[in-house]
């Protein structure tokens, strides 16, 4: 039986809590990060909190493990005297929407081979898909997850508000999103992508842009220019 003790209260620390209490071979416990003054004793404790609190939580803990679950924080970051990881998981994690961890990539980073077996074992007491990564490629693959993931869903917001705005179901939009990531599944973006900036249409984006607030006009030239300048 492995023991695991996760510091924090958030949606992380939550969600992973929750998929610990029903795995194989796992015995967990969750603190809050307020009351760090009698940390149980474990074989992994993992720091699901703030990217600002990590080194100062971690500071605070003795057992031999120590990881935390952010994707842009190094593991150097950590404070801890004992021995550091990285257990990512590269998700968006909402309090109210079930996560099914089968479906999660974990991204992992240990300072010697059998805290990383560790890591894997645990990782695959919950989960599928496990990969290696230092912190300078996890740090590369979470600015990447924030175009993909932060940026697309404000870009959803923005065409949700014109089609507010003009009395437009946000839904019709829908099978065309679905269609966009089933796409991408097996074309590259670059092949996948379509529309008036990589046909250089002018007439429809002087129609588009006539049509947005000066605020979603800087959006729009700014990523037009964007998609311009990507074709070889």
């Amino acid at each position: 039986m492995i023991s695991v003790v996760i510091i924090g209260k958030g949606n992380v620390a939550t969600h992973l809590y929750k998929a610990f209490l029903n795995a194989d071979g796992i015995l967990v416990t969750q603190i809050n990060s307020r009351k760090l003054t009698n940390i149980p004793k474990a074989n992994l404790t993992i720091i699901a909190v703030s990217d600002d609190a990590i080194a100062k939580v971690s500071s605070k803990i003795k057992n031999s493990l120590v990881v935390h679950t952010s994707g842009s924080v190094a593991m150097g970051s950590l404070k801890n005297t004992t021995n550091k990881g990285v257990f990512y998981m590269l998700q968006t994690f909402s309090k109210n929407k079930k996560v099914n961890f089968s479906d999660v990539p974990f991204c992992l980073e240990a300072e010697n081979k059998n805290d990383y077996k560790l890591l894997k074992t645990v990782a695959k007491s919950i989960g599928k898909k496990i990969y290696t990564l230092n912190s300078e490629q996890r740090k590369a693959l979470h600015v990447a997850a924030v175009f993909v993931n932060n940026f697309t869903n404000h870009l959803y917001k923005i065409g949700n508000d014109i089609c507010e705005e003009n009395k437009v179901p946000f839904k019709i939009l829908q099978p065309l999103i679905e269609e966009t990531v089933l796409k991408i599944k097996t074309l590259s973006p670059e092949k996948a992508q379509t529309g008036p900036a990589i046909r250089n249409d002018k007439k429809t984006i002087k129609n588009h842009l006539e049509l947005l607030n000066k605020e979603q006009q800087k959006i729009y030239k700014l990523i037009t220019k964007s998609i311009v300048n990507s074709i070889k």
